[in-house]
């Protein structure tokens, strides 16, 4: 994940300070220690406007956020707060707003609060530890403004509340690293597949992601100017990633390796972080050279988390670099087959797969012919890493974007040893199930495929952007 900016300011009440002697300090204090933990946690760079306990200071730290440009703003709710406090910040800043309800302790410690005899000192106490009072109220103007926020409410060691805020970061640090992605789109879509055909301008407004419209002229023409020696070292990069089945001619090798030189080429020139693409052409043509020797090369920028998608597959590749910042890897898959004797759904995909991901090897195996698909060539032979997977789909319904999320598990058992990367997962529902509730909600049929359960995170991203999320489970 890469560091992200985010907002932290403290809310409390002046009038205390001067009556509850050491109250501030002690406020200030925990606040620290939020931002201590966020900054390594989190990896974020936090930008903390301290403790904004009246109207002035609120004007400061709004100005303070928007120049910093912060992803997401924490509000750590110190003690009781004037709800007057929000509005300078939540007029002129337009990001989420989370809201840290964490108490010092579990609980306040009674007997020694009760103990200390002087009320005045009793009543600080407290205070301390009253982070619940100002949430309703916090909650009624955030309500009525119409701001996306959310509420952490726990204690300040309370690791299921950091597990949260951990996953806030995470979900901030996607919506930053989609918002600069460049995403290249090259060729045409696979005519007829309706389901796959995108509209750019929603995917650029809503993620924030710059289209770059690229040409197989252009890749054609770095391709012609690949030198041998640039050959010979894609080829042992090709070995050190693959084992190269012996089948593989060398003709077949060296086709795909000057492809693969001259695609880094082309995402280097570009700056692209993720690419879609699909062409078909005339039989014997110079760009169907290139296409039908591109799956190598295209699976070996995905393992180094620049993922690419057949098919023209923008929503898919789209869901690829999502799971990419996460650190979840993302294999462009479909449902392949479904066994109804282990209850399993089989996925997978031929082109381009995430290779750090695999069970095992990854193989580079020669195919007689692309199913469905001009030529024929080299492909990837692989499967998902056994253990926790989750799949993820960007939809695009009659009401724009949404998330469409399963959590499940890919486990071992017999697949198809055709040349395409295939694996085996199961769900908390059954196969059948699975299959009609996910189909039900108006995907494409690709989705892309990540390890380790992280629909919460995914979950929190999706309300970063504001777009509904369906589960299957």
């Amino acid at each position: 994940m890469e560091t992200v900016k985010v907002g932290l300011m403290g809310v409390g009440l002046n009038t205390y300070w001067g009556q509850f002697d050491g109250l501030l300090d002690r406020l200030t204090g925990y606040q620290l220690r939020i931002k201590e933990r966020m900054s390594v946690e989190g990896h974020a760079l936090v930008v903390n406007a301290g403790m904004v306990d009246d109207v002035d200071k609120a004007y400061e730290a709004a100005s303070l956020m928007k120049r910093e440009d912060v992803e997401l703003l924490f509000i750590y709710v110190s003690t009781y707060a004037l709800s007057s406090v929000l509005i300078p910040v939540i007029t002129r800043l337009d990001v989420p707003v989370i809201l840290l309800n964490l108490q010092p302790l579990p609980a306040i410690e009674y007997d020694k609060l009760n103990g200390m005899g002087d009320r005045g000192v009793m009543t600080g106490e407290w205070l301390a530890s009253c982070q619940a009072c100002s949430i309703p109220e916090f909650c009624s103007v955030l309500n009525h403004k119409g701001i996306r926020y959310e509420i952490v409410s726990g204690y300040l060691e309370d690791e299921e509340a950091w597990t949260e805020i951990g996953q806030w970061l995470q979900a901030a640090s996607l919506a930053s690293g989609m918002r600069k992605n460049r995403m290249g789109v090259l060729g045409n879509y696979y005519g007829g597949m309706v389901d796959v055909y995108s509209d750019l301008r929603l995917q650029s407004t809503v993620f924030g992601t710059h289209v770059e419209v690229l040409e197989m002229c252009e890749l054609a023409d770095i391709r012609r100017q690949v030198t041998p020696e640039e050959i010979n070292a894609k080829l042992e990069e090709f070995g050190q990633a693959f084992v190269i089945d012996k089948d593989c001619t060398k003709d077949e090798l060296l086709r795909a390796a000057q492809t693969s030189v001259a695609l880094d080429k082309l995402v280097e020139k570009h700056w692209l972080g993720s690419m879609a693409y699909y062409y078909s052409g005339v039989s014997g043509n110079e760009y169907e050279n290139i296409i039908t020797s591109i799956i190598a090369g295209n699976t070996l920028l995905t393992g180094k988390n620049i993922p690419i998608a057949g098919e023209y597959e923008v929503k898919n590749v789209q869901a690829m670099k999502i799971m990419s910042l996460l650190g979840a890897g993302g294999c462009f898959s479909e449902f392949y087959a479904i066994d109804y004797k282990d209850d399993i759904v089989m996925l997978g995909h031929d082109g381009p797969a995430h290779f750090l991901i695999s069970e095992g090897e990854v193989r580079l195996v020669p195919l007689p012919v692309y199913h469905g698909k001009p030529g024929k060539g080299l492909s990837i032979q692989m499967s998902v890493r056994h253990g926790d997977v989750t799949l993820l789909s960007v939809v695009e319904g009659k009401e724009g974007l949404s998330f469409l999320i399963a959590e499940g598990e890919s486990v071992p058992g017999p697949i198809l040893n055709i040349g395409n990367l295939n694996s085996r997962y199961r769900f908390a529902v059954s196969a059948k199930q699975f299959i009609e509730q996910w189909s039900k909600a108006g995907p494409s049929h690709h989705c892309a495929i990540g390890v380790g359960h992280v629909a919460d995170v995914l979950k929190k991203y999706a309300f970063m952007l504001n777009i509904p999320v369906t589960m299957v489970s």
